[in-house]
């Protein structure tokens, strides 16, 4: 018996010697005056240094290797590492665990630190991007995540006075860190010129955002923000390892064994060495400090924790001391005394009283130590080394007596034998030497039959025997001294031995699991007069056995704390405690063994902590008695079942898209004519037979309007009793498993089947989706509950851990997850009282839970002697809260907190359910009765048999066998409601009467179908070895008849007349049977297999034709009940068969997809070509050209199981393997013919039937056994409803039309916009590669003055620019962005963004303000419209991993920034009705949509929407949870629901004639009203998802955008229209766009609208931003600018304040910019990208794109002279400073020079040859002889001016003054290029007209500021931002007041103000 019982003794951790200072830091802390915390192993430890006791935290099941203190309470996070590392926040008084975080972190977590407030939590992980998390850590929730380094993170400081700034430092980098919504952005510290980079190894924030940093060679940097502002050089000799904040100052510790103090300002107070002090020894380095007031607390790198007191610095007191580092093996402990002795890799061997739990001595020795043995008085101490010598130690002072060394390899174990006179040490080289201590420690044997290292050794009491465990599993006996081996068994079971510590041999063999071969118990000790063994694994488990233990896989208690490996145990001599040692972490644990049970039953107590939460596969410890219980062959099969599926639902779509490439699309013909769906028929879901009893349980509820809700396949149903109806929750794609009633309200949750399943709460009255939670259960949900206040939910899940997940249903949020157990878990309860307490029950276990932050902490049910360990199948709650669990043995388990108190037997055979009452319980079980119980589950009240007997006398129906395992029970309304694993759900009235509400077939695929020939009734059979018929008419459907059949059967036929039923079944057997009575009438066996389809000829039904899996057919005559033929041929078993009309021909199909057909009644074979003239008398094949198109096209993967054809012929209704019932027009010719599907059964329709008049269709499923009755509805002919099926797309383009500019947004790629790709193509190697050109120094003469570079004006507004500040934008985007423009501040201001920025323009005064955040193009913005948030803006922009950041308008500040999901770009946003919700639409591959609470910066949920662009996206105004999605040929209406989102597609309703459009902007009506507009011009009125009118033309081409008034309903539209009399591109309609009025506007393409106070905002495809008034119709232009193409010419006015810019949008512009307005824009007739001014500012000149260049009047805009000499682009034009030359730079590689003569005629006088490239850049010298050419080739060239003559003579160049400078190439300017260029260009450069700034714009999107000259490489400089890519042009203005930038890609015009 005692291997099956556990040991009734336990232990208790009393102390740990050690503390963890290596590879960590900062985990050591005051908690108060008296106690301290920190950690070592897996334990966190709580040490009070008065009272000298240790608390204990267990929770981790790993090392802990960080700590952090909460700043105001007693609260401790710990990190772990491990594979799946956790933190978990504890608190250090109770030693609970308060939250769990996990699921971020791999490897481990390396540092943890609170915030300020205490509410976040920051931590670091060891993975190799050291990622960078932030928690809201009561919830458990993730906020942010970033990759921290990509070297190793040390330390994380928090802002004193922000939660949103962090700092991290680590290897060669410091990072200062913003948070901002999800958002985690890093600064990198400057080091600058102040001091090097170095390591960072420790971090402490400041007020005034300052920081201080401890560095890798002893200095401590001063940080301001996130520069380093000064050092403190030398504070410490080594590296500063810790740097601790206190009330006083500051404390740093350091690798010099120094800790110093400074004051608050980072000045010395004072130091301590601590190497001088009394404990101090060289090489102490310090790891952790932590200063209180007067006192100081050091932890070492050698596991010592110190407290110093300043004043009496010399004399520390050690608080623990433990080994260094280095594994730990050796333990012994002292014959006589409480001492134990231990010996380590750390070359020290050290003695430890067990009473004061202190360190008594320590003795290094050369060598590294592995074993220790006291000798039997005590007096001498043997130490084994890993060199193979051996160490005699006196153990009074720790000298040596002497030291042997005989072996060479590492001595494991060593022992005294009993008399003293021997010592045995056993060597790794398979021997153990015998040593006679009396003889000075001669050797005197040696033992040497081993064939591996010898792990173990014992003596036996007289000393005259040893035995020996090796690394090859032997055990061996000896006799003493001489070593003589012992195999005679008899002499060896006779001997009695000293000690067991040998972990081999019979006595010990229950510490091995069952069938392992594994050497994984590494020590082991027996207590001899307890009987109780103890052993430590590496697993880090002790363990306590019974002893002996003889056979395998004994019962334990086990005892977690060590982190791996456990290398050692012991008794104390006393046996008062037992010790181990664990090796990784060296640290020795000290447990209280007790064995009083008076001590044991207060210890009940405190045990339940021991167990905190580690997953354990092994139970061994639940029950103190033994638990072999019989099986039960029903709980066994349940536990077993698989819910893998070959092919999930979730598949489908992938199947889809797959073959669709694999290029079936492509050769798919057109469609013929008059092929479709079927159009005017739809069926409707009338009645469902079933219910999911054999293997659900706890799945039937009352509501509260006294229905029965339960499910069966994928359906949820609710059951109206008195109105015989049903109503259908159809949302689940697969077999629900579990479904649960809320407490307060009708909501229902369910759970299904799935890789991915669902969760779904809906609404029982209105059948509504509520929520959905996904993303956290493999393979299915198998429980779910809800919590008594219904706001949590709890399910568990199939995985192999069966997980279970907490919810916070309503917002889809998980709250906590835990692995529950390796065996299947059938029940989980929330305490109703207690919603943070959880138990689940299931095979062979009972755990009880509390929710704490991310996870949940367990304790296992305790039976003790009460009661046996057995499955638990159900619970419930009582009243008092206690918990009672129904067990596979009938009894039903009462526990009390965790422990059983009581058992009391219920039912035989197993108790399946139980239901808690008000007053009492009910239960139900195997035996078929249910019971009622008293309160105290004392008395059985009442019993109920359910029997036929017991039925109530008006219930019609009978029952398929007496006394069914009852699987569910639920009391309302006066009744008992009970489901049978039978598939029965019946109702008992109180006072006995059963009545039966729904029947269904049991276990078992479900196959055979048919329907009565003139009633309204069919008949099913089924593998659950059952034929039943069934009433289906409405109103009255119920089971007419059943009959229990030997054997299984998979079809069955009615005769001609009705009276006669023929099955077919699974032994090959077939029988006809009375259809009234069931009862035989023939029964024939001729066949082996399993009989597939069986029919009655028509007409009389002469013969029977019965197909099997024998691969024939046979014909029977019904009359003489004789066979009379046999069709031969196919190749495969027979799966259909159907006569012709006459009842002449058989069509046959086969397994081999062979369409075969015989002549009856002999069964000759018949070949025909075309089966189409015939008349078939059913069709129920899925063979022939008549169904070719019912083949869907991943028809590979499913089958088409069954059809069956109307009555009129015209409709076919099919079954698949994927759950889905389809309807196609007959005959379905041509492949992937169009249809309607319906859904319900979860997977495999096995069959399907009409009635006899087609009114009904009956679908039965294989797997979820239900029958399923389908109403068929017919509707008016006129009405076509199309979009029913969504397999039937037509992807045709011309349903839509076509529209250039809908085209073009369509296909905008954003990928190539991002940044950091060269614009130009470039050859060459870039400046920043090249080396400085050494300029022959000139002879030096005082007579020359040395020249300037650039010519340099005296009048300037700033005398040298340092720094811009951006002072307006001339651009809008509205060439490809809709829905960006909004009046905000009471129609004061609008919004609008261009560029990279959000620019919000003040109307009175033309001033503009920027945000500038993003790092590339914005391309959407919405506002919200709640009061609650007012100038709240949402904007969205492109690049690989694009962020959303939402801003205040009023000052520019972040609110909330959100990545990490959308990929590519977002492309819309919109805020909800509430504003706290934001949408977004990425451009990735599926044009994801997403919901956010942006506040908190969490994901709500998302989903795929199109493979097609999606435009727009925009909520309902008055809700929370629908939106809608327009794009292209798409309209979708979404539901949020809980963490998912449902979407339903538009319904091109009751409409003749109209197709799908490609749809592109969104507004709203009252009344579920929405329109769209449309690519064609009209908008599409919807009511719900259904469209129910159109207004045609609304537009005349594409309608771009709508505009929603909230006020008073009128809605705006802009499209594209001609400005005619009576229309124009804007118009305003009221509420139900019937009437509108229409606005000229100046623009034919309008892309965005927006009304507000009588005016509307009007954004065009120009880029340009209108008002118009709407009384008056005035139209004002507020913004101006460049539309699409790239922008590249600038020049500046030489003496006004305008500028000029040219661009491929073929004008070019001239702007005032002190006005901020446009003053002219000139068409030109190709694009241009270079422009100039004369210097007399009386002209102006533009080249063009195509080789052509003009001169114009700058006043009257008249072209004065014109000139096309070349045919390529022109990039730079330029005057001479006289403006007699102009000189033209084209792609051809020349440069042509031009004289203006008087009458302004252009004569070409010189050009320049020998040109590498492209000329891009050009600058006249001062004095007009000289000209520099910058080209593609990055060379800068100088020519002589006009004969083209190249100059390369260094010194003449040097001394040349240019009269501009604006080459970015040449030594001047080789610092502005900088390192990364290789991958994007320097542009443009400007140098001021002071002659001592450049300004540059690169392929990067910054404006970058240098100093002129910049001749080093890398220059510093400022930078910039607010374009998006490619700044491609940079002048300053005349005067320096002002730089002009402009944008490449973003067609902007940015003035800079300078300063």
């Amino acid at each position: 018996m005692s291997d099956k019982t556990a040991p009734r003794s336990q232990l208790r951790l009393e102390w740990v010697y050690g503390y963890r200072g290596h590879q960590c830091r900062n985990n050591l802390f005051y908690i108060s005056n008296d106690e301290i915390v920190y950690f070592v192993a897996g334990v966190g430890i709580v040490c009070n240094r008065r009272k000298q006791t240790q608390n204990f935290f267990l929770g981790h099941n790993d090392d802990i290797i960080s700590l952090a203190l909460h700043p105001h309470e007693q609260l401790v996070a710990t990190g772990q590492v491990g594979k799946e590392p956790y933190i978990c926040v504890w608190n250090a008084k109770t030693m609970e665990t308060v939250s769990i975080l996990k699921d971020q972190h791999t490897h481990g977590v390396a540092s943890l630190m609170f915030s300020h407030s205490g509410e976040r939590l920051a931590s670091v992980g060891l993975d190799g991007n050291n990622t960078f998390v932030v928690w809201e850590w009561r919830k458990g929730r993730m906020i942010a995540t970033a990759k921290g380094h990509t070297d190793r993170v040390f330390d994380i400081s928090w802002d004193p006075t922000s939660e949103q700034r962090l700092v991290t430092c680590g290897v060669k980098h410091i990072k200062f860190w913003a948070l901002c919504g999800n958002s985690l952005t890093a600064k990198r510290g400057v080091f600058g010129k102040v001091a090097d980079q170095q390591t960072v190894l420790c971090v402490s924030c400041a007020d005034g955002h300052l920081t201080y940093s401890g560095t890798l060679n002893g200095d401590v940097y001063i940080w301001r923000d996130n520069n380093l502002e000064r050092v403190v050089s030398s504070a410490h000799n080594g590296g500063v390892f810790t740097l601790h904040k206190s009330t006083d100052g500051y404390a740093t510790g350091s690798r010099d064994g120094c800790v110093k103090l400074w004051d608050t300002s980072f000045n010395p107070l004072t130091t301590i060495n601590f190497k001088d002090s009394s404990y101090g020894y060289k090489g102490v380095s310090i790891r952790s400090v932590c200063w209180s007031s007067d006192r100081i607390l050091i932890g070492t790198q050698n596991s010592e924790v110190f407290e110093i007191l300043v004043r009496d610095r010399e004399n520390p007191t050690p608080l623990t001391q433990g080994h260094s580092e280095g594994e730990l093996w050796g333990l012994s402990v002292h014959p006589r005394k409480p001492i134990a002795a231990t010996a380590s890799d750390d070359c020290s061997v050290r003695l430890w009283s067990l009473v004061d739990h202190a360190l008594l001595t320590c003795c290094n020795l050369e060598q590294q130590a592995r074993s220790c043995a006291f000798n039997m008085d005590g007096t001498q101490l043997a130490v084994g080394c890993k060199n193979g010598s051996f160490y005699i130690l006196r153990v009074r002072d720790m000298t040596e007596v002497c030291h042997i060394h005989d072996r060479k390899e590492v001595l494991h174990e060593m022992k005294y034998s009993t008399d003293g006179s021997y010592l045995a040490v056993a060597s790794n080289d398979n021997f153990v030497d015998i040593y006679s201590v009396t003889q000075r420690y001669k050797k005197v044997g040696t033992c040497s039959k081993s064939s591996s290292f010898i792990t173990h050794i014992d003596w036996s009491n007289d000393s005259r025997h040893l035995q020996t465990n090796d690394g090859a599993g032997e055990r061996l006996v000896y006799s003493m001294p001489a070593g003589r081996h012992v195999t005679c068994a008899e002499e060896i079971r006779a001997i009695r031995w000293q000690s067991w510590t040998c972990v081999l041999g019979s006595e010990v063999n229950g510490i091995w699991p069952k069938y392992t071969q594994i050497n994984d118990v590494n020590a082991i000790d027996v207590s001899f007069p307890h009987e109780v063994a103890a052993t430590g694994d590496d697993f880090g488990l002790v363990k306590l056995f019974n002893f002996p233990s003889l056979k395998k896989g004994a019962k334990f208690r086990k005892y977690v704390g060590h982190s791996a490996h456990v290398t050692n145990v012991r008794f104390s001599s006393d046996h008062q405690w037992i010790l181990s040692t664990g090796g990784a972490d060296h640290s020795v644990f000290q447990w209280r063994f007790i064995t009083d049970q008076q001590e044991l039953r207060g210890m009940a107590d405190h045990l339940p902590t021991q167990d905190s939460h580690t997953d354990s596969c092994s139970e061994g410890s639940d029950s103190d008695l033994s638990d072999v219980a019989e099986v039960d062959s029903e709980i066994e099969q349940e536990a077993q079942i698989s819910y893998d599926r070959e092919v999930y639902k979730e598949d489908l779509a992938k199947l889809k898209h797959a073959t669709r490439d694999g290029g079936e699309g492509a050769g798919r013909t057109k469609r013929r004519k008059g092929e479709h769906a079927p159009d005017s028929t739809s069926l409707k879901l009338n009645y469902v037979f079933g219910y999911r009893g054999y293997d659900c349980r706890d799945n039937v509820f009352y509501t509260q309007s006294a229905e029965v809700v339960y499910h069966v396949a994928a359906l949820g149903i609710v059951c109206s009793r008195e109105r015989h109806e049903q109503r259908f929750y159809d949302k689940h794609d697969d077999d629900i498993l579990c479904l649960n009633l809320h407490p307060v309200k009708d909501i229902v949750a369910t759970g299904q089947v799935g890789r991915d399943p669902a969760i779904h709460l809906w609404e029982a009255d209105t059948m509504s989706t509520l929520s959905i939670l996904k993303g956290c259960h493999e393979r299915g949900v198998s429980a779910v509950d809800f919590s008594g206040d219904g706001k949590k939910l709890v399910s568990i899940g199939l995985d192999n851990d069966h997980t279970m997940v907490l919810w916070d249903w309503k917002r889809g949020q998980k709250l906590a997850t835990s692995k529950t157990h390796q065996d299947k878990v059938f029940g989980v309860r929330f305490d109703p009282n207690n919603h943070e307490r959880v138990v689940t029950v299931g095979v062979k276990h009972i755990k009880f839970w509390q929710h704490v932050g991310g996870g949940c902490t367990s304790h296992r049910g305790i039976f003790g002697q009460v009661g046996k360990l057995d499955t638990m199948l159900c619970l419930a709650f009582g009243k008092s809260g206690n918990v009672y669990t129904g067990a596979a043995n009938g009894q039903v388990y009462i526990w009390e907190g965790n422990n059983l108190s009581r058992t009391q037997k219920a039912h035989d055979g197993a108790c399946f359910a139980i239901h808690a009452l008000d007053k009492g319980f009910v239960t139900g079980g195997k035996d078929g009765v249910v019971c009622l119980w008293d309160d105290n589950f004392e008395r059985c009240l009442k019993s109920y048999a359910i029997t036929t007997s017991n039925l109530a006398e008006d219930c019609t129906g009978r029952l398929v066998e007496e006394n069914p395992t009852v699987r569910a029970i639920n009391l309302g309304h006066g009744k008992i409601v009970i489901g049978t694993k039978n598939s029965e759900i019946l109702e008992i009235d109180k006072s006995g009467p059963i009545t039966i509400i729904m029947q269904g077939h049991g276990e078992g695929e479900a196959w055979g179908l048919a329907f009565h020939p003139s009633k309204e009734e069919c008949a099913s059979v089924s593998n659950d070895r059952t034929l039943r018929t069934w009433c289906t008419t409405v109103g009255q459907q119920r089971m007419i008849a059943s009959r229990k059949l030997a054997i299984g059967g998979q079809c069955c036929a009615y005769s001609p007349d009705g009276n006669a039923i023929a099955v077919g079944c699974n032994n090959g057997s077939f029988m006809v049977v009375n259809a009234t009575t069931l009862e035989n009438l023939v029964e024939f066996h001729h066949r082996k297999e399993a009989i597939s389809d069986i029919r009655f000829s028509p007409d009389m039904g002469k013969y029977l034709a019965v197909a099997s899996h024998d691969n024939f057919v046979d014909i029977y005559n019904v009359l003489n009940s004789k066979r009379v033929g046999i069709c031969k041929g196919a190749s495969s078993y027979i799966t259909h068969i159907d006569w012709d009309a006459r009842g002449k021909l058989l069509c046959v199909n086969s397994g081999a997809k062979e369409l075969l057909y015989f002549e009856a009644p002999r069964g000759k074979r018949q070949t025909i070509s075309s089966d189409d003239a015939i008349e078939w008398n059913s069709w129920t094949g899925v063979l022939g050209k008549q169904c070719e198109g019912i083949w869907p096209s991943y028809s590979d993967v499913t089958d088409v199981n069954a059809t069956s054809l109307s009555k009129s012929k015209k409709l076919l209704a099919t079954g698949d393997d994927f759950g889905f019932v389809k309807l196609f027009t007959f005959p379905v010719k041509g492949k992937h013919g169009k249809f309607k599907k319906y859904v319900g059964h979860s997977a495999h329709v096995t069959n399907v039937r009409w009635s006899h008049d087609s009114s009904q269709l009956c679908s039965l499923g294989g797997a979820d056994t239900a029958l399923f009755l389908w109403s068929y509805l017919t509707t008016p002919g006129n009405i076509r409803y199309h979009g029913d099926s969504e397999d039937s797309d037509t992807d045709s383009e011309e349903e839509g039309g076509y529209d250039s500019d809908v085209a073009r947004e369509k296909n905008m790629d954003y990928g190539s916009k991002t940044y950091t790709n060269n614009l130009r193509e470039t050859s060459g190697s870039k400046p920043n590669s090249k080396e400085l050109d050494e300029v022959e120094k000139q002879a030096v003469s005082r007579g020359v003055p040395k020249s300037d570079r650039v010519k340099r004006t005296n009048e300037v507004a700033v005398n040298k620019v340092n720094d811009l500040e951006l002072h307006h934008v001339f651009g809008y985007r509205g060439f490809d962005c809709r829905d960006n423009l909004h009046y905000i501040d009471d129609c004061a201001q609008i919004v609008y963004h261009a560029a990279g920025g959000g620019i919000v323009h003040n109307l009175a005064s033309g001033q503009q303000s920027f945000y500038l955040e993003h790092t590339d193009d914005i391309i959407c913005l919405s506002v919200n419209q709640h009061p609650k948030f007012p100038n709240v803006i949402a904007t969205g922009q492109i690049g690989s991993n694009p962020t959303i950041h939402i801003w205040d308008a009023g000052s520019k500040q972040s609110v909330s920034i959100l990545k990490g999901f959308h990929v590519n770009g977002v492309c819309s946003v919109n805020f909800s009705a509430s504003g706290k919700l934001l949408l977004s639409v990425g451009l990735d591959e599926q044009h994801s949509v997403a919901v956010w609470r942006w506040q908190e910066g969490i994901k709500a949920c998302s989903h795929t929407c199109s493979k097609y662009r999606v435009f727009s996206a925009q909520f309902r105004p008055d809700s929370d949870s629908t939106f809608v999605t327009v794009g292209v040929k798409h309209v979708m209406f979404w539901q949020v629901c809980g963490s998912a989102l449902l979407g339903k597609r538009g319904v091109l309703g009751a409409t003749e004639g109209i197709q799908a459009q490609t749809m592109l902007c969104i507004a709203f009506g009252a009344d579920n009203l929405t329109y769209t507009g449309a690519m064609n011009g009209d908008v599409y009125v919807w009511k719900g998802h259904i469209l129910s009118r159109t207004v045609a033309k609304a537009h005349v081409g594409p309608v771009f955008s709508m505009f929603t008034t909230l006020r008073d309903g009128l809605i705006v539209t802009g499209g594209k229209e001609k400005m005619t009399k009576e229309g124009g591109a804007v118009k305003l309609w009221d509420q139900d766009m019937r009437r509108c009025r229409a606005f000229q506007v100046s623009t034919n393409v309008v892309k965005s609208v927006c009304r507000g106070k009588g005016k509307i905002l009007v954004g065009t495809k120009d880029s340009e931003v209108m008002e118009i008034g709407e009384k008056n119709g005035a139209c004002t232009t507020l913004v101006y600018g460049h539309t699409e193409g790239e922008l590249w010419g600038l020049a500046c006015h030489p003496t006004n304040m305008m500028c000029c810019t040219t661009s491929d949008d073929k004008t070019a512009r001239i702007w005032d910019i002190n006005e901020k307005i446009m003053l002219h824009k000139i068409s030109l007739t190709s694009g241009s990208r270079g422009c100039t001014f004369s210097h007399d500012g009386n002209r102006i000149a533009v080249g063009q794109n195509n080789g052509e260049f003009l001169v114009l009047d700058v006043v009257s805009l008249k072209v004065l002279c014109k000139k096309r000499d070349r045919s390529g682009a022109i990039h730079d034009i330029r005057f001479s400073p006289d403006d007699r030359l102009l000189a033209v730079g084209s792609a051809e590689q020349t440069l042509d020079f031009y004289e203006l003569s008087a009458n302004c005629q252009l004569n070409r006088v010189g050009y320049c040859k020998q040109i590498p490239s492209f000329v891009f850049q050009m600058d006249f010298s001062a004095d007009g002889k000289y000209i520099q050419v910058g080209t593609g080739a990055y060379k800068q060239l100088v020519f002589k001016v006009p004969s083209g003559d190249p100059v390369t003579e260094s010194n003449v160049i040097s001394k040349i003054t240019w009269n501009s400078y604006t080459s970015v190439l040449g030594d001047d300017v080789i610092g502005i290029w900088p390192k990364n260029c290789d991958r994007g260009d320097v542009n443009c450069a400007d140098v001021s007209r002071g002659g001592n700034a450049v300004a540059t714009g690169d392929d990067f999107g910054f404006v970058k500021l240098f100093d002129f000259p910049c001749r080093e490489k890398f220059a510093k400089h400022r930078k910039f931002v607010g374009h998006s890519a490619h700044v491609t042009n940079a002048r300053f203005l005349r005067d320096d007041s002002k730089l002009i930038t402009t944008g490449g890609d973003d067609c902007c015009v940015f003035v800079w103000k300078c300063s």
